[in-house]
């Protein structure tokens, strides 16, 4: 292992060894002024045209994105600022934002700024939407790799640039600030930022700049979902004799298989289907067992900060200094209603009403249904800072050194509290898919009483204390990282230049929690309220009570209003319930603590093969080695800890072969040969296995664990291109593509029978991670930009952004038998793939006036399977998704501009659905987001 104080001790006597023996060549020249890059871009036009500047001269396959001006993103943050760009999905819509990111249907995207690798706490890749797009220069997406960039990321890679002090003439400003309404929460937020910068020659030579830029943004969000529970297999009106009529079909009957849980494509569902006990077959009905929904509310705050300040001593000496921080703060109330439609001792349901020719249950009534009320709150708060010192040092025309050491820390800590209110309903009547998709609710009121109507979920009275969980933790991050490479301008013919390098890292992750429930407080809500007052709770014991009102904004067949738990009321009296459910505060213990140093050589030359074709050749190879330690409570509340070490290892030569092809001036072919690698989560190693107890009148626990064995998912990638930029500004281009991907961390299941934490001896379905699935994506993607020109005066300025991505993707996932064992293979999509999607932008730039209409949709897709215990297909999918945008801009004088931006303007209901196909017949989720309106203004000078 490196230790890291020697590790920065050498890197640092090395880097000021080089900036001293640079300063003794001085010449005491200023630097030159044709050596600034200017890199201010005003108008959608003229940022276009530099993002296509970007890729046209690029070695590599790229995409970029350029800011129109210092601060005038009209996005948020850099999610929602890649939607446009070719190839690149965006989805998980939530919390107000848009929040992962997929480059040619692949999620494993990895991210840089300024070229350094980063990270959010223990994590090995950085949450994108942390940064906001106030601090963005430009920002390149690579769709191939150069051995001299780090090699993770079997999608892709990222990298975000910020601006530099060097990057202006002089001394600049800008202040800018929106307000943004979103129509859900109903509430107006703030988003300002501010950059300020200088350059100054020096009296003893050279120059020196420094910049700061920092931003500030809030979010009030409000979203709402509808669920559709998972199937099970219920006896028909003629049951086995054992069985009530439509009660659920257990597993195993006498010791005997009945039916399997999580195949992938569940029980059969044709009318008649039966399945067979004690000889005889029974014809069965597939029922949802619950349906549920949430409104999730919530307040995020992102203070975000760029420095970087930049001394030039001389022509062959520039030094940097940055720092970048972002934060994350943010608090949220989940208010989730639940109920059974269908208990499982007995079916207690009239008649049922099913789809034509099946036996899929679409509707019924139901009489004596449990359910509770979950009022679920949690905090988070993450601050990453880094911290780079580099020196670019040319001692000659033909040589140049860059030497960089990067330190990185980030922390995040959340507490969580949660309780449910429970009943027993007098009954329901449930359509699990009223309005295409979406299921509906009515309860009903009994009518032997008169002092309480139980169809009224937002009513006090109906509702009994429960469970109430205790939870909170967090987990943190750094690493030292030096870079340091040479590179030579060769006189060759052949090659052009030669690149050597290594990289150094040594990287440590822990995470931390603490975790505690109680079910022991039996009594009403009215009561829990004064027995809380009590125990020193403040106030009079009604701020327990949260209410959601207008819920799902009148889109469903639904009651109005239901009431939860409030969370944050409950973490502000922590003490007083805890001490009511008979617990105290529990320590945060330590989960794991991994030590990973890892380590990178790598070489590239440039050459010429003729004046019209040359490439790029290069080898990296990478070495990984980890110390691990997981720690696991053995019971609840017991304080006594498993604990379990290991270590890793994992090493991979990886060559990378790019070829450019100047068929004419404006003609450019590209083919790439590449491979990349993604190292396992640090989390996904933990040996230590980990069971929950049910929390629903489901009958089977569940359990996870990871695998210290996990080896890095590889890919062997092919791209070729085309891009013909037939005029100024504008580009018609092309590419296709394949990603060979080997050893995808799955799933792997089997069921274990033990006692829970609760005592009672059940079936687990435990899911532990393996390299065990291979898959490959091949795809087509074109792009489009383009302004006309002789168009009409009232249509000059009139242009269009344009892409289109068709993927095939297919991936071999083994199937589990109940012991475990792997039953056969099944060949799926790749999860998160969409078969097609596209973007077109209208852009119309004239003079002072801008604006944008931007419209984004992808087909549906695969997303992932469902817990292993139910008898629906297996597979979750997603309905197609589209989103329509609009900024305008408008430039009152030369330094003031006024915007407006509106986002997600289609209002649509986002769903998913249980199998291929299944969208009606096995509906899941069903969600609604905000729409939002800005305005705006930036100042500057």
């Amino acid at each position: 292992m490196y230790k890291k104080s020697a590790l920065v001790s050498a890197v640092l006597a090395a880097m000021m060894a080089q900036i001293a023996s640079a300063q003794e060549a001085q010449n005491s020249q200023p630097v030159a002024d044709e050596q600034v890059e200017e890199v201010i871009v005003q108008g959608i036009r003229s940022s276009l045209t530099k993002a296509l500047d970007i890729k046209r001269n690029s070695t590599q396959i790229i995409d970029s994105i350029v800011a129109e001006d210092i601060g005038k993103f009209p996005d948020n943050n850099v999610v929602e600022a890649l939607q446009r760009v070719t190839g690149v999905q965006t989805t998980n819509r939530g919390a107000g934002e848009v929040s992962a990111v997929s480059i040619r249907g692949l999620t494993d995207v990895h991210t840089t700024v300024n070229g350094r690798d980063v990270f959010t706490g223990a994590g090995r890749s950085v949450a994108l939407q942390d940064i906001p797009a106030s601090l963005l220069a430009n920002v390149n997406v690579y769709k191939t790799r150069s051995a001299d960039q780090v090699e993770r990321g079997i999608a892709g890679s990222i990298d975000v640039k910020t601006h530099r002090p060097f990057n202006f003439d002089g001394a600049k400003m800008v202040l800018a600030g929106r307000g943004i309404y979103a129509d859900q929460p109903d509430k107006i937020d703030p988003n300002i930022s501010a950059l300020f910068s200088n350059r100054w020659e020096l009296e003893s030579g050279g120059e020196f700049g420094a910049l700061v830029n920092v931003s500030f943004a809030e979010t009030n969000y409000r979203d709402e979902t509808m669920t559709a529970g998972a199937v099970f297999p219920f006896f028909s009106a003629n049951p086995h004799l054992d069985y009530a009529p439509y009660q659920m079909i257990p597993n195993s009957h006498n010791n005997t298989p009945v039916w399997q849980a999580g195949l992938e494509n569940g029980l059969p569902s044709a009318a008649g289907s039966t399945l067979t006990l004690d000889g005889a077959d029974y014809d069965y009905l597939l029922m949802r067992d619950a349906v549920f929904g949430t409104s999730f509310t919530g307040n995020r705050e992102r203070p975000a900060a760029s420095v970087s300040l930049q001394w030039a001593p001389n022509d062959e000496l520039e030094v940097t200094a940055e720092g970048f921080y972002t934060g994350y703060r943010n608090t949220s109330q989940n208010a989730m209603w639940f109920t059974n439609t269908l208990e499982h001792q007995n079916g207690n349901i009239d008649i049922p009403l099913v789809y034509d020719g099946t036996n899929v249950v679409k509707e019924h009534q139901g009489y004596a249904n449990g359910g509770f009320q979950s009022g679920d709150y949690s905090t988070g708060k993450t601050d990453s800072y880094l911290y780079a010192l580099g020196a670019k040092w040319t001692p000659s025309d033909n040589v140049t050194v860059n030497s960089e050491i990067v330190y990185q820390d980030s922390k995040f800590t959340s507490e969580f509290f949660a309780m449910r209110f429970a009943r027993t309903a007098y009954g329901l009547d449930v359509d699990y898919n009223d309005r295409d998709g979406v299921p509906s609710v009515i309860f009903k009121d009994n009518p032997a009483t008169s002092a309480l109507d139980e169809s009224d979920m937002a009513a006090v009275g109906n509702w009994n204390a429960s469970g109430m969980w205790d939870n909170g933790g967090g987990n943190q991050g750094d690493s030292t990282s030096v870079t340091t490479d040479v590179e030579w301008k060769l006189d060759g013919q052949f090659i052009q230049t030669l690149k050597v390098g290594g990289r150094l890292e040594q990287r440590n992750a822990q995470d931390f929690g603490r975790g505690q429930d109680s079910w022991s407080y039996a009594g009403t809500v009215t009561e829990l309220m004064d027995d809380l007052v009590a125990a020193g709770a403040s106030g009079d014991g009604s701020g327990l009570i949260f209410t959601v009102d207008d819920y799902f904004a009148g889109r469903a067949n639904i009651f109005d209003s239901f009431i939860t738990a409030d969370g944050s009321y409950l973490l502000a009296n922590a003490d007083a319930v805890r001490s009511v459910y008979g617990l105290e505060k529990e320590s945060v213990n330590k989960n794991f603590d991994v030590s990973e140093d890892s380590a990178a050589l790598y070489a590239t030359t440039k050459f010429n093969l003729s004046d019209a074709l040359s490439g790029e050749f290069g080898v990296r190879y990478v070495n990984y080695e980890q110390d691990m330690e997981f720690w696991s409570e053995t019971g609840t509340n017991t304080n006594i800890f498993n604990n379990n070490t290991g270590t890793g290892k994992a090493d991979k030569v990886l060559p990378s072969l790019v070829l450019n092809w100047n068929v004419t001036d404006d003609l450019v072919g590209r083919f790439a040969y590449t491979q990349t690698l993604r190292m396992p989560n640090f989390g996904d190693l933990n040996p230590l296995q980990y069971f929950q107890d049910p929390l629903t009148s489901i009958p089977y626990g569940t359990g996870s664990g990871g695998n210290p064995d996990l080896k890095p998912t590889e890919s062997t990638n092919y791209d070729v291109s085309l891009e013909w930029y037939f005029a100024d500004g504008s580009s018609l281009y092309g590419a296709l593509f394949k990603r060979e991907i080997d050893g995808l961390v799955i799933g792997g299941k089997k069921t274990v029978n033990r006692t829970g934490n609760d005592g009672v001896t059940r079936d687990y379905v435990l899911t532990t991670l393996v390299n065990a699935a291979d898959g490959e994506l091949s795809g087509l993607e074109v792009g489009l930009v383009y302004f006309p020109d002789n168009l009409p005066t009232t249509l000059d300025g009139l242009g269009v952004q344009a892409s289109f991505t068709l993927l095939d993707s297919s991936q071999k996932t083994p199937e589990y038998s109940l012991a475990g064992d792997i039953s056969g293979y099944v060949d799926s999509k790749m999860s998160g793939v969409s078969d097609s999607s596209y973007s077109v932008v209208l852009a119309y730039d004239k003079d002072v006036f801008d604006a944008r209409l931007s419209y984004v949709w992808r087909e549906k897709f695969y997303a992932g399977n469902e817990a292993a215990i139910f008898a629906n297909p297996i597979q979750f999918w997603r309905r197609p998704e589209q989103s329509l945008d609009l900024q305008v801009s408008y430039d009152v004088t030369d330094n003031l501009v006024v915007t407006f931006d509106a986002t997600n303007l289609l209002d649509d209901v986002y769903q998913s659905y249980y199998g291929e196909g299944n969208e009606d017949l096995f509906n899941f989720g069903s969600a609604i987001y905000s729409k939002t309106f800005a305005v705006g203004a930036r100042y500057s000078f």
